[in-house]
């Protein structure tokens, strides 16, 4: 099927150049806009499988925007910017962002990065499609949260080195979350290079000259 896609950037020459080299590598550009708002609204009018936002746009910065489609898993988010520094990645990330691109970019950029947000984002709804019944996503919580006090208290792992190994063990294996912590539980599963649990000491036997029980 041919992959949906709305573009999301106010530089008119930027939007028409992403257009043409979509539609020539076989992408079908449903709609397009430069403005924020309106590519939340398009979003959920053509139901794409991806929304390529720039972060600096009027009515809704690319951020914001992206904040909300992914809040409701609409599509995959693709954020352009000028600026590769850390923290604005990081806030992008945060947002909902699966993929990233610093223009200028070229085509040998593009396509790789959408590909990615793809792949990234298929991955998170079929593990929420996996638990959509609410007594398997309270099971799925209480199973997560156990496995992270193993790993915590086996491996030295923080709460959220914990839950980080088990979130991205679950997309790189295709597994649900349950799964992994289920394994992290019955010792199947730890992370590489932690240290092994520490084992309790067993009990001391009874000596030779140990006094019977009368």
């Amino acid at each position: 099927m041919t992959t949906r896609v709305v573009i999301a950037e106010d530089e008119a020459i930027i939007r028409l150049d992403l257009k043409e080299t979509l539609e020539e590598e076989g992408y079908e550009v449903v709609a397009e806009t430069g403005r924020g708002d309106e590519a939340v609204q398009l979003v959920r009018r053509h139901e794409p499988d991806i929304a390529i936002l720039d972060i600096k746009m009027p009515g809704l910065d690319g951020l914001s925007a992206a904040r909300e489609i992914a809040g409701e898993r609409r599509a995959a988010v693709l954020i352009l910017t000028a600026f590769s520094q850390r923290d604005l990645i990081e806030r992008a990330r945060d947002a909902g962002a699966l993929a990233y691109l610093v223009k200028p970019f070229q085509k040998a950029d593009l396509l790789p990065a959408l590909e990615i947000a793809l792949g990234r984002f298929k991955d998170m709804k079929a593990l929420h499609d996996q638990a959509t019944n609410l007594g398997d996503q309270l099971e799925t919580r209480k199973a997560v949260e156990r496995a992270k006090g193993k790993l915590m208290d086996d491996h030295g792992l923080s709460e959220g080195q914990a839950f980080s190994f088990i979130q991205k063990t679950a997309m790189r294996e295709r597994r649900t979350m349950r799964t992994v912590a289920d394994g992290v539980l019955d010792g199947s599963l730890v992370p590489s290079g932690a240290p092994p649990p520490t084992a309790s000491s067993p009990p001391d036997p009874p000596g030779d000259g140990a006094a019977p029980r009368p």
